[in-house]
């Protein structure tokens, strides 16, 4: 898709026409109008208002050196499926200060919402991928990746991003929040994706460490990463799972790229929720990588782990020990459980996230339908 690019004078005319604004001056020409919410912020910094609800229109930009500051209690309303979309591009930065019983929210502007009203929340950072020493994000055309492993997008902190996944094509839509080679300077913490259309949350490389973290009810994987991602992701909450829990992968073009994705997920509790699961709790894909699954509490699934024989790479990962789940917890097996590749299974009782199947006790206040 193309970049949606407000001219600043054209932002300018639209602001002074018919705004409603937060209490901040114009920032190099660009001045927030609530109603009609979009453009691109080249520069300076800007604040939302969380008294003001902000709709979203079209895609709003977060360009090289501007700054967007998010408070507590901000409610962001999108329309306009694929056009809508906040995206921070290489160098830009944002600032989501939501608390546990107030959070930053970004949803849809529909009476009736349902998966797939609008894009999502993407950001791209210059840490290093095995896509190139630089590529393109499939959502909003923007560079990612690069050799800054502690690269900063900011600080991302109790956000809940919901029904995202505005689709293109059968093989192009929105995840609900995509980190495209975001670096381990970046917060992000504290995070939900609620009834997206596609993935919930989907790793493209990059180092950032990912904490406390729930998923629910996503058209496709609840937590993906992918394309020599090396940070962590570490107190996961998964319900409602419609193809994989976790997808784990190395490269779809080249499963042995380089680098490698090399990650430990710890802490994570895996949920049915009456979805089919078809690729399982872990989907171990594509080349797969150096993965470590720890304290996994999965409840009535019906395939643990998934690898697929044609798989060449990833099954000569796992044969060099590539592959650790350890320990894994599986409860209210279905008729027919398999699981999958049992040489890299051990089976312990796991707390999970928390305390099993029971919702954590850090996932209380700011998210919705546990």
């Amino acid at each position: 898709m193309k970049k949606t690019f407000l001219s600043i004078l054209a932002i300018a005319a639209i602001a002074f026409s018919n705004c409603t604004t937060s209490s901040i001056e114009p920032v190099m020409g660009f001045q927030v109008d609530a109603t009609n919410f979009k453009g691109t912020i080249t520069q300076g910094t800007v604040s939302l208002d969380a008294s003001v609800e902000y709709n979203l229109t079209g895609a709003l930009i977060i360009e090289n050196g501007a700054k967007l500051i998010i408070p507590a209690g901000t409610v962001i309303k999108a329309s306009g499926g694929t056009s809508a979309y906040i995206a921070v591009a290489q160098g830009g930065k944002i600032y989501v200060d939501g608390t546990a019983t107030n959070p930053v929210v970004m949803t849809s502007s529909k009476a009736n919402p349902a998966a797939g009203d609008w894009g999502g929340f993407v950001i791209c950072g210059k840490a290093p991928t095995n896509k190139g020493a630089t590529a393109t994000a499939e959502v909003s055309d923007l560079t990612y990746g690069g050799a800054e492993p502690n690269d900063s997008s900011g600080s991302i902190r109790y956000l809940r991003v919901e029904y995202t996944g505005a689709t293109y094509n059968a093989s192009k839509e929105f995840n609900g929040v995509s980190l495209f080679a975001v670096g381990s300077g970046t917060t992000f913490e504290y995070v939900q994706s609620y009834n997206g259309g596609d993935d919930g949350l989907e790793f493209f490389g990059g180092s950032v460490n990912a904490k406390y973290i729930v998923s629910v009810n996503s058209g496709d994987d609840s937590v993906d990463f992918a394309d020599g991602f090396t940070g962590s992701i570490e107190n996961v909450y998964i319900k409602g799972v419609n193809k994989a829990g976790f997808e784990g992968s190395n490269n779809g073009d080249d499963g042995n790229a380089t680098p490698v994705t090399t990650t430990t997920i710890k802490n994570a509790t895996i949920l049915l929720g009456g979805l089919t699961a078809a690729e399982g709790a872990i989907y171990y894909k594509e080349g797969g990588g150096k993965i470590t699954y720890q304290n996994i509490y999965v409840d009535g699934l019906s395939l643990g782990v998934k690898v697929k024989s044609t798989d060449t790479a990833a099954n000569a990962r796992i044969k060099a020990g590539d592959l650790i789940v350890n320990p894994i917890q599986f409860v209210n097996k279905p008729v027919g459980f398999d699981y999958g590749e049992k040489s890299v299974i051990t089976e312990l009782n796991n707390t999970g996230a928390g305390s099993g199947a029971a919702v954590p006790s850090w996932a209380a206040g700011w998210t919705v339908g546990l």
